[in-house]
């Protein structure tokens, strides 16, 4: 069983940038592809980001070329670097883990994922 934990997300001005984090354990860690998904407020859950095991990356078109998602298979954690935020970057950013062995994809649909944390909060103010 894998256990996910953001952290990382707070409040901030539009322009600025935040670094989100998501440490995994209970799984060997370079084995998953994981990903990066948010909620806006009344809004359904969207993708945002996503890594294979083997590095590569894909991301939504909204935030491409202003978000570096990236992985330390040695800290089993995943990163999201925000850069250039804005306010409809506001939401709930959540990561999400599943087992792939013999893929190098990167997913890009809720359904794809079989683990989530719980969630940290961006708030972007103009």
């Amino acid at each position: 069983q894998v256990l996910l934990v953001e952290s990382g997300g707070g409040s901030v001005q539009a322009g600025d940038s935040l670094r989100l984090s998501c440490a995994a354990s209970g799984r060997t860690f370079s084995s998953l592809a994981m990903g990066w998904f948010r909620q806006a407020p009344g809004q359904e859950r969207e993708f945002v980001a996503a890594i294979g095991n083997g590095g590569t990356t894909a991301y939504a078109n909204s935030v491409k070329g202003r978000f570096v998602i990236s992985r330390d298979n040695a800290k089993n954690t995943m990163y999201l670097r925000l850069n250039t935020l804005k306010p409809e970057d506001t939401a709930v950013y959540y990561c999400a883990a599943r087992s792939t062995y013999f893929s190098n994809d990167a997913y890009t649909t809720a359904p794809e994922y079989q683990v989530w944390g719980q969630g940290t909060r961006v708030v972007v103010s103009s």
